[in-house]
């Protein structure tokens, strides 16, 4: 894999802990492998066993990665690493409409791409829909020389930017170590090199690159640079599309003009936001960053559902559900952990993960004393997370302060920012379901109905027998009622006036306005309840699912049979721990969501 730039020598203050965490994670994160084992790590690294299990146990009580029984996986909030970068320079919530805007126009893919040393990162893509789809996922890392992006980059190219190419291109000739390209076909080097310098003397005489097949066989793309203020190329915009509707000439002919319209719109946006200089890095310091939360599709509700008939008993405690999920910013690596943990714990890891992410909580550079105030450290502390950083290529020191890099995208943002809403939320119904014994389910709101996207079934011989893909009428479910309870009131209206309600047991709410009455209900109390109303027997509680922003995008819910326990006993048993999965599966959605669509599966 691509290994991290290194300063001349090794900085005496060095943190080691954060090195080698860093490169545990580097580890994980690269390759085709999801899963991993200490000992493969341990080889992977270089490092000793002992060390990688200490940095494993850190970055698992962190959040930052899963285990599995012996297996390591990452964990979504390792997306908040990456998170840091893309807020910071502010480009995807920019400049990214202005993409997606030209992908309807068009009707092709369009993605914003930044230098990465002598690769192309890729931050953000507005696709099509067709059988035939055309992806590079946030974070990804393609060869400069096999993607249009790559020659105009590699157009401001200085002597020591050609050299670390070249070395890469020795070391790794068939660009085994980019897992989003196919390996490159057996080629001489001198070859390649004057292929790829051919296009970026072109790219400088045009202005803009093409990709004739590069990166696979049928992928075609004409790119253009986006510029600041001041001339720096801050990243390039790509039209992509296939062979079966496109040449690499019909699709330049075809998008340029638009493209070039599209790419004067960014650059007057960056003229009015003041852009620094800092390229992929840059934008106007002190300011807070802006966002594109991640898209979810339209699904509604945030708190579960009653019926007049079968009102649930009073909850303990707070009657409000799980409210938003908590703003993605920094929390300092307090004592109690390494108290905890003892030697186990690597307290310096955690903090300059914490010095990481605070980089999201400013846009462009960031002094030394700012990031201290942010995290909550010492300024030695933070001066020392600093250098390392600086050190392994993930921060650069400029004039107004430190600037975060693209290459912290490589710590699992590509990888993360793929994941599903269910592949988000089934580990946490696993750990529920081995806590209460009982069946547990993500639904979305799907017209009028719930339709399920996420279950794990109970561990007891009689449990509640439904699949992935079942379809519920949402009045009767106490998912669908935290839905519809999250909808604004206009739409609440709407969608319950044309519902029919219709009487699936003796105990089913059957009328417009007590249907009215137990959504508004449902929508007050935090929490949704349903007794015996959608099949005879059945009991469920359900609370919402919400992205960064507070909206209930899902809900999730436990089912049983009403005979196993008075409906108090099942409040008090239920209740708590499903508003702590909730709250759980909330967090990692706004992390991955964050700034990438999550698809409800």
């Amino acid at each position: 894999m691509p290994q991290p730039a290194e300063a001349e020598g090794v900085p005496a203050e060095l943190v080691g802990p954060l090195e080698r965490g860093l490169s545990v994670l580097r580890a994980i994160a690269s390759g085709p492998d999801v899963r991993h084992r200490p000992g493969d790590l341990a080889r992977t690294t270089g490092l000793a066993r002992s060390t990688v299990d200490r940095v494993a146990t850190t970055l698992v009580r962190l959040g930052v990665l899963r285990a599995e029984g012996r297996d390591l996986l990452l964990a979504p909030r390792a997306a908040e690493l990456g998170n840091a970068y893309l807020a910071s320079c502010g480009l995807p919530g920019l400049l990214g409409p202005h993409a997606a805007a030209l992908a309807d126009a068009l009707d092709e893919s369009v993605s914003l791409a930044v230098p990465d040393r002598d690769g192309v990162r890729f931050l953000t893509q507005s696709t099509r829909h067709r059988a035939m789809a055309i992806s590079f996922r946030p974070g990804g890392l393609l060869p400069a020389e096999r993607c249009a992006p790559g020659a105009l980059f590699a157009a401001h190219w200085d002597a020591g930017d050609h050299e670390r190419w070249r070395a890469r291109r020795a070391e790794d000739p068939l660009d085994t170590a980019f897992p989003s390209v196919p390996p490159r076909p057996t080629a001489p080097p001198d070859e390649v090199e004057a292929e790829f310098l051919d296009r970026v003397r072109r790219a400088r005489e045009s202005g803009f690159a093409v990709d004739d097949q590069l990166i696979e066989p049928g992928l075609v793309s004409v790119a253009l640079p986006v510029r600041a203020p001041d001339g720096s190329v801050v990243c390039a915009v790509s039209v992509v599309s296939h062979t079966s509707r496109h040449t690499a000439g019909s699709l330049t002919e075809r998008a340029l003009p638009p493209l070039r319209s599209a790419v004067a719109a960014m650059e007057s946006a960056l003229s009015a936001r003041g852009a620094a200089p800092g390229a992929a890095a840059g934008a106007t310091p002190g300011t807070s960053p802006g966002e594109a939360p991640g898209a979810m599709p339209p699904a509604a509700g945030t708190s579960p559902g009653v019926a007049p008939a079968a009102m649930p008993p009073a909850a303990p405690g707070a009657s409000a559900g799980p409210g938003p999920a908590p703003e993605i910013t920094p929390a300092p690596a307090g004592a109690g952990l390494k108290e905890e943990l003892g030697s186990g714990f690597l307290q310096s890891l955690a903090r300059g993960l914490d010095v990481l992410r605070a980089f999201g909580g400013v846009r462009g550079p960031v002094r030394l004393s700012e990031l201290a105030r942010l995290t909550g450290l010492p300024r030695a502390t933070a001066r020392r997370s600093l250098i390392t950083l600086r050190h392994l290529g993930y921060v650069r020191e400029e004039p107004g302060g430190f600037v975060v890099l693209p290459r912290v995208l490589e710590l699992g943002y590509a990888r993360l920012s793929g994941l599903s809403l269910p592949e988000i939320a089934t580990p946490h119904l696993v750990a529920l379901v081995l806590r209460v014994h009982e069946s547990a389910s993500v639904a979305v709101l799907d017209g009028d109905d719930i339709r399920y996207v996420a279950r794990v079934a109970g561990t007891r011989i009689m449990h509640i027998d439904i699949t992935v893909g079942t379809r519920l009428p949402a009045y009767a479910t106490s998912m669908g009622r935290v839905l519809l309870g999250d909808l604004a009131e206009a739409d609440r209206a709407e969608r319950l006036g044309r519902i029919t309600p219709e009487a699936l047991t003796p105990h089913t709410v059957t009328t417009h306005q007590g249907l009215d009455e137990v959504v508004a209900a449902t929508a007050a109390r935090g929490y949704g309840w349903v007794e015996q109303e959608l099949e005879e027997g059945l009991r469920s509680l359900a609370v919402a699912v919400t992205d960064g922003s507070g909206r209930a995008v899902a809900a999730v819910n436990v089912a049983l049979h009403a005979g196993r326990a008075t409906p108090e006993e099942s409040l008090a048993a239920l209740l708590p721990p499903l508003r702590e999965t909730a709250g759980l599966i909330s967090s990692d959605l706004a992390a991955v969501a964050r700034f990438s669509r999550v698809a409800t599966g």
